[in-house]
C-alpha cells in the first residue's frame, strides 16, 4: 500500500467514526419520546434483570451523554494509536537486489566465505536478480565477480556488508565498461564532420520510436542543431500523422508520402533535402517489426542501403523486461546496431533491461525515456542506474 493510499484511508476512518457517534445520538432521542408511563411499567421488569444486562444500556448512555467534540477526539486518538497497523509495508524486510548484503551479513560468522557457503548465499541474489528481468548472461557474470571478489577472502565481520555491496556495485558497473560511447550524442554529431548526420530508428511495434524521434529532434533544436524528420513508416496507420503533429508542434520540417510508399524512397528524399538546405540531421522513422517477418526485414535492408545511417539506434520498451533484450539482440544480428534507446524506464520497476541490454549485444545505452514530454529524454548514467538498486 502506498503512503498516498494509506492517508486517504486514514481520513475515511476518521470521517466516518465521526458520524458514529452523531447516530447514535440521534437514535437516543427516540427512546426517550416514548410515554412516561410505558417506561414506569418496565420499571419492575428492569430491576428483575440480572446486573450484567443492566451495565449494558448505562455504558451507551454515558457514551451518548458525552458532548459530541469529546466522542470525536476520542475516536481520533484511537484511530491514531491504529495508524501503524496499516502500513505493514514498512516493517516488512527488504527484498530484491538491495537486500543482499543485510542477507549476507545475518548469515556469516566467519571471517572467511567458503565457496559452499558463498553458492547457498548466493542464491538468493541469484532469484532476486532473476525475477528481475536480469539476463542470464549477465547473473552469471556477476556470479563469477563476486565469488573472485569474496571467496575465501579475509574479511572482518562488521565489514561484510560494505564488502560486499562495493563488490557488488563494482561488478555491475564492468557490465557498461566496454560498451560505453565515449563522447555524449550532441558532439558526436557535430564531430562526425558530415552534413547532414543521418539516424535510422528501428524497434518493433510500439516501441516508442516515433515519440523517441521528436524527443530527439527536441534535443537537438535546444543545442542549436537543425534536423528533418523521414516519415518512412508507411505500413502503420496513422504513422505519418503521429509524426506529422509533432513536426508541427516543434517547426520541424517532415518528408512524407502516401501510406504504401517505398519507406526507402521517403528516406532518401529526406536526405537530399536535408543535403539542399544545409541541415545538421536526419531523423528516420520506420515500421515497427519482428525479425522474424522477412519482407519487413529486408524492406528495412534496403532502407540502409539507400540512406546509409551514421547511426542505427535500436529503441525497446524497458517494461518488456527478457524479451526486450532479445529482440535488440535479433536486430543486431539482423541489420546491425550502433547504440540502444530504453523507452519507458519511468513505469519500469524492475530494471533488469537496463542491465542487460548493453552488456548482451555489447552496444552502449544512449538514452532512456523518462516520460511523455519532450523534455523527458535523459542520457544515460550507469551510476544512476546502480545507486537506483541502492548499492
Amino acid at each position: 500500500m502506498s503512503r498516498f493510499t494509506a492517508v486517504v484511508k486514514r481520513e475515511e476512518t476518521a470521517r466516518d467514526d465521526e458520524r458514529k457517534p452523531l447516530v447514535r445520538e440521534e437514535a437516543l432521542p427516540r427512546k426517550e419520546a416514548k410515554p412516561e408511563e410505558k417506561v414506569e411499567e418496565q420499571k419492575p421488569e428492569q430491576k428483575a434483570r440480572p446486573e450484567k444486562e443492566s451495565a449494558a444500556p448505562s455504558e451507551v448512555g454515558q457514551e451518548a451523554v458525552k458532548p459530541a467534540s469529546e466522542r470525536v477526539k476520542h475516536k481520533e486518538a484511537v484511530s491514531q494509536k491504529v495508524e501503524p497497523a496499516e502500513q505493514p509495508a514498512e516493517e516488512q524486510p527488504r527484498k530484491g537486489i538491495a537486500a543482499f548484503t543485510g542477507f549476507i551479513k545475518d548469515r556469516v560468522t566467519t571471517t572467511t566465505i567458503s565457496d559452499k557457503h558463498f553458492e547457498e548465499l548466493f542464491s538468493e541474489l541469484e532469484l532476486a536478480l532473476l525475477e528481475n528481468n536480469v539476463a542470464l548472461e549477465v547473473v552469471d557474470h556477476i556470479h563469477a565477480d563476486l565469488r573472485e571478489q569474496i571467496v575465501e577472502k579475509p574479511i572482518k565481520r562488521s565489514e561484510v556488508a560494505d564488502s560486499v555491496s562495493k563488490a557488488l556495485r563494482a561488478s555491475i558497473l564492468d557490465l557498461f565498461s566496454e560498451v560505453q560511447a565515449e563522447k555524449d550524442f550532441v558532439r558526436l554529431i557535430r564531430d562526425s564532420g558530415k552534413k547532414p548526420f543521418v539516424i535510422a530508428f528501428f524497434g518493433v511495434n510500439g516501441a516508442g520510436k516515433t515519440t523517441t524521434i521528436a524527443k530527439i529532434a527536441h534535443l537537438l533544436k535546444k543545442t542549436g542543431l537543425s534536423c528533418v524528420m523521414a516519415a518512412s513508416d508507411t505500413f502503420r496507420a496513422a504513422a505519418i500523422q503521429q509524426l506529422e503533429e509533432h513536426a508541427n508542434r516543434l517547426n520541424v520540417k517532415i518528408i512524407k508520402h502516401d501510406y504504401g510508399a517505398d519507406a526507402a524512397a521517403v528516406a532518401f528524399d529526406a536526405v537530399r533535402y536535408a543535403e539542399a538546405k544545409n541541415l545538421d540531421a536526419v531523423l528516420i522513422d520506420t515500421a515497427g517489426r519482428q525479425h522474424s517477418n522477412i519482407n519487413l526485414m529486408d524492406e528495412l535492408k534496403k532502407l540502409i542501403r539507400v540512406a546509409k545511417p551514421d547511426l542505427r539506434l535500436f529503441v525497446g520498451e524497458s517494461i518488456t523486461g527478457n524479451d526486450c533484450i532479445e529482440q535488440a539482440r535479433q536486430f543486431n544480428d539482423a541489420i546491425g546496431i550502433d547504440a540502444i534507446v530504453l523507452a519507458k524506464v519511468d513505469v519500469d520497476e524492475k530494471g533488469g533491461a537496463a542491465l542487460s541490454v548493453s552488456f548482451v549485444t555489447k552496444k552502449p545505452i544512449m538514452f532512456l525515456g523518462t516520460g511523455q514530454r519532450y523534455d523527458d529524454l535523459a542520457s544515460f548514467n550507469p551510476e544512476v542506474v546502480v545507486d537506483g538498486l541502492g548499492l
